[in-house]
Order: structure tokens, then C-alpha cells, then sequence
């Protein structure tokens, strides 16, 4: 479902807060790790307005692209733009070994003095600019370049170097993404083509910018997402933009041509994941509704599939945001794998319940969703039934997962067969297994809402025959939720800090968003 647009009111009845295992959804709009590639970078930090979801525009500062970039990734999404102001900056996406150059233009209004960009964990040569207190910086108006080497593979945060309390709060960060220069050769072959075979069958495009995150055996994925987690007062903005304006055409340097915006006390109001606030982050990258934030953040998986997630935090605060669904595997910190002192070949990241978002810091987490241990069947299958769908075979591989190349065309691909047959409700209302050790509410008393299908099963008719066919409720039985092409399981994923689910102290807003699990057929489309 396409997030509808609410500008000048949070809608209090979109979202339901999700009170069982499952619901079902269908959507259109998807994440991925989009960004520009090098490996010479022309940014220019300018002014604009972002805007949130409950009507406000909010005056804000951004990098954006000084013309149009080399090009755009991952390759597959198509109507990408770069614009000369976004929130966050472009993601500059490069490889391992690389010599990057990014070339600076300060555009911001004169009062605004300086500003820079800072690349932690790079060795950056300077050339241009003005000596600023971290790095060199470029004077209104002015250019300065940056140079490094990209010395490992991962993700990192850039922001700026110059009145940091006040330029990054105004939106001045971005993240680097470092790919791997070689691949390990288990990345592209077992499991991990077989994965891909899959997804051709079902019509889908590889969205990956790697097909590892790491020069490590460890390291492969299935499909990837990157997630900015940064806070905003708009007080500050509106201090900036009302002493920007009484400075209006005054000469950089000159008396009286600077800004004295007060940045504490800091009391935020907009809590945002690249750049945008629930439900917002749920429409489109590159949606035309968002000039300057371009980045969404609605991931989308498939059983079995390793999900790499690339989590930045920006801004000043920390944010605690829980993955539903499972915990997350942190493979390395700032482009460090975090390898076993015993084992170089083995990884010693932690297992994270929240991903705590450090300001300043970057890492890199695999999250993944199987069904294993839910202790039945979440394909509903009956063998006596005459749906097709209802009767399909579970073949365990060495692992007890239905991966073998006969899976390849079942909507039950990588099912936990352990699980397989084995019924969940007692007395079900349609044709499912019986004799479960859960009774089910009739779906026709049941208190549900748009992210809730009624039925607790995967696959495309899952609801139908859990429930029967008189037994949808509106609204799981609109066009949002059609019951015969029943999409997922979504699992919020959200901060675990509550305000930070509010626009302006209104839920839901803020850091929110869902994780759709997907049965095969759903072809999850990341093109926009």
C-alpha cells in the first residue's frame, strides 16, 4: 500500500498497531541503498525546504549534486534525480582502493559563513578553501576539494566539519558506501545462486550494490537497505531562516554578516530515517513529492533471504530502533569487521535487539526472518486440501530448509520444514489444518485495521483459506489488503525511545516504519 499523503493533519486511523504475529499488506514502494557514483563527486551545500508529515516545511540546509552526477546505483532503479539541496546528502558509492575526489561549492547564504565536510576514518588530502578549525573549508560562494583513497570496505557517515551543532542539525551529512573489490567466491555460487535463481523466476531484479559487504566468506547477502536516523528542532530552523533573511544580501566577513542561532536548549520535534518521518519514509525513493529528501525506508525480504542493513546515525542523539522480527548481526563498525581474535575466519559482531545509533557512527547488520521456531505451519498447508497451494512439499536440505533447485518455483522456498503440515488453530474457519493449539478469533469480531489481514498465514490466498471467503473484515478486504493475493507478515521497526514515534508529539510518526516479509510470489520491485 502506497502511504497516503496527510499535509495538514497526522491521520490518527492509517495505522493499527500490530496486536498478533501476522498481517498482511500489499505495497508498491521499497528501499535499497541508492546513491551517486565516483569516483569524482561535485557537491555544493545549499538551502531549501523539507517537508514532514504533518504539513510543515521546514527551512533547511543539505549537499546535493553541482550538476548531474557520473551516475546512479544500484543500477536497477530507474527515474533517479540529484538535486542541488537533499536531506540527507547523496550517498557516494564507491570501491575499495579508489582515489575519491569530492569537490565542494558553498551555496549556503553568506551569513552562514564556512562550511566543509568531514570524512571519518578516511586519510583526506585537501586543496582549496580556508583552514577551518577541523578541516579546510570552502568560504561562501567558494570551493574546496577533498581527496582520499578508500582504504576497506563498509559504510561510513560524512557530515559537516564547520559549527557542527548548528550545520548538521540544518541537515549537512550523508553516508559513503565502500564496496568490497573482491568478492569471495561463495557469494556468487551455492546457496547464494540458488537465492538468485529464485528471483528470476519470479520476475526480479537484483538490487544489490555487492554481492558482499565485506571482502569476507561471511559477508553475502541477499538485499540490502540503508537507513540515516537524525532529529530536528525546528526552532533552530527557524532562528536560521528569520536571521538568513534580516542578513539578506549582506557581504560574507563583513560586521554584522553572521548568524547567531541559539542551538540549546535542543528540543526536536521531527525524528526522521533518511530524511523523512512515517509515514512518509514509506512512499518512493525519488518520489516528486520529496525534491529534497529522495530516500525512503520500507524494507521488504523474503523468507530466508540475508538482509544487509547499513545503519548511520546522524545528528545528536542516540537512537535505540528495535528490528521486529529478530535481532541483527553486526558484522563491522565504521568499514571494521569485527573478526574472532581465535579465528580471523570467523565474525564476532554482536546479536543487537536494538541497533543503537551512535552519532557519528556506521554499521553494518544482517538481519534475517526464516519462520523457524514459530511452531507451525505460516504456509497454512493441508494435504487433503484441493488447493494447490495448500498441498505443497517441504524437501529439508542439510539444514532442514526447503532450498532444493524443485523449490525453486513454490511460494514456500526456504520453508522451515521442520514446521511443515503442522496445523496452528484448533478449529480454523476454513480450509487450513486442524486440530492446533490456538483458537483464533472470528474475523468478523475482530478489531483489525489496515496492516492486519486476519490471518496469521503466508502466501497468496493464505487469508481465503484461513477465514473463509465471507470472513474478511474491511479494511484487510479493501484494494489495500485484497485477501486472494494476500502479500505478508509486517513487523514494525521503529525506536524504542516513544516519543520518537510522534511528529510533533502526534502518533504515529517519527522513526517508523515496517519490514514486510514476503512470500516468493510477491515480486518486491525496488526500481522505485
Amino acid at each position: 500500500m502506497r502511504a497516503m499523503k496527510m499535509k495538514n493533519t497526522i491521520s490518527q486511523t492509517r495505522l493499527f498497531l500490530l496486536p498478533m504475529v501476522a498481517v498482511t499488506l500489499t505495497a508498491t514502494a521499497y528501499a535499497a541503498a541508492p546513491g551517486i557514483t565516483g569516483p569524482t563527486f561535485n557537491l555544493t551545500a545549499q538551502t531549501a525546504y523539507i517537508t514532514q508529515p504533518d504539513g510543515a516545511s521546514v527551512y533547511s540546509w543539505g549537499y546535493g549534486c553541482n550538476g548531474t552526477p557520473a551516475g546512479y546505483a544500484p543500477a536497477a532503479i530507474t527515474a533517479t534525480f540529484c538535486n542541488a539541496m537533499q536531506v540527507p546528502g547523496p550517498t557516494l558509492i564507491v570501491t575499495e582502493g579508489q582515489t575519491v575526489t569530492v569537490n565542494l561549492l558553498n551555496g549556503l547564504p553568506a551569513a552562514a559563513g564556512n562550511t566543509s565536510i568531514l570524512f571519518p576514518g578516511f586519510n583526506v588530502a585537501t586543496t582549496g578553501g580556508v583552514a577551518g578549525l577541523l578541516t579546510q573549508e570552502a568560504v561562501p560562494a567558494g570551493t574546496v576539494s577533498y581527496t582520499f583513497t578508500a582504504p576497506s570496505p563498509g559504510t561510513r557517515a560524512y557530515y559537516s566539519g564547520t559549527q557542527g551543532d548548528l550545520q548538521v542539525e540544518m541537515g549537512l551529512y550523508g553516508a559513503v558506501i565502500v564496496l568490497p573489490k573482491t568478492i569471495p567466491s561463495n557469494c556468487t555460487a551455492g546457496l547464494a545462486a540458488a537465492n538468485l535463481a529464485v528471483e528470476a523466476h519470479w520476475g526480479e531484479s537484483d538490487f544489490r550494490l555487492a554481492s558482499a559487504a565485506y571482502g569476507h566468506a561471511r559477508s553475502c547477502y541477499d538485499r540490502e537497505y540503508l537507513f540515516q536516523f537524525s532529529e530536528m528542532d525546528p526552532d533552530i530552523h527557524s532562528q536560521a531562516l528569520a536571521q538568513v533573511r534580516a542578513t539578506t544580501g549582506c557581504v560574507a566577513g563583513a560586521a554584522g554578516c553572521s548568524l547567531e542561532v541559539a542551538t540549546e536548549p535542543y528540543h526536536p520535534a521531527y525524528f526522521m530515517i533518511n530524511g523523512r518521518s512515517m509515514p512518509d519514509d514509506m512512499d518512493s525513493n525519488y518520489s516528486i513529492l520529496y525534491p529534497h529528501q529522495p530516500y525512503n525506508g520500507n524494507p521488504h525480504m523474503h523468507p530466508g533471504e540475508q538482509v544487509l542493513l547499513r545503519i548511520v546515525g546522524q545528528g545528536r542523539w542516540q537512537h535505540p530502533f528495535h528490528e521486529h522480527a529478530n535481532h541483527v548481526r553486526i558484522l563491522g563498525r565504521d568499514g571494521n569487521l569485527i573478526l574472532s581474535q581465535n579465528d580471523p575466519n570467523s565474525l564476532a559482531g554482536p546479536l543487537l535487539f536494538t541497533t543503537t545509533t551512535t552519532p557519528g557512527q556506521a554499521m553494518d547488520g544482517i538481519f534475517y526472518f526464516t519462520g523457524r521456531g514459530l511452531n507451525w505451519d505460516m504456509y497454512a498447508h493441508k494435504p487433503t486440501s484441493t488447493d494447490p497451494n495448500a498441498k505443497l512439499p517441504c524437501v529439508p536440505d542439510a539444514n532442514g530448509y526447503n532450498t532444493g533447485p524443485a523449490a525453486y518455483t513454490a511460494i514456500n522456498y526456504y520453508e522451515w520444514c521442520q514446521d511443515h503440515n503442522k496445523p496452528l488453530q484448533v478449529a480454523p474457519f476454513g480450509d487450513v489444518s486442524s486440530n492446533g493449539p490456538v483458537t483464533l478469533p472470528d474475523s468478523h469480531i475482530l478489531t483489525n485495521g489496515a496492516w492486519f489481514g486476519g490471518s496469521p498465514y503466508l502466501g497468496p490466498n493464505a487469508t481465503v483459506r484461513a477465514v473463509g471467503p465471507t470472513g474478511i473484515t474491511p479494511p484487510s478486504g479493501t484494494i489495500a489488503n485484497p485477501p486472494s493475493s494476500e502479500a505478508g507478515f509486517a513487523f514494525m521497526w521503529h525506536s524504542h525511545n516513544e516519543r520518537e514515534i510522534t511528529t510533533g508529539n502526534a502518533f504515529p510518526g517519527g522513526m517508523l516504519m515496517m519490514m514486510l516479509v514476503d512470500s516468493r510470489e510477491f515480486v518486491i520491485d525496488e526500481s522505485n
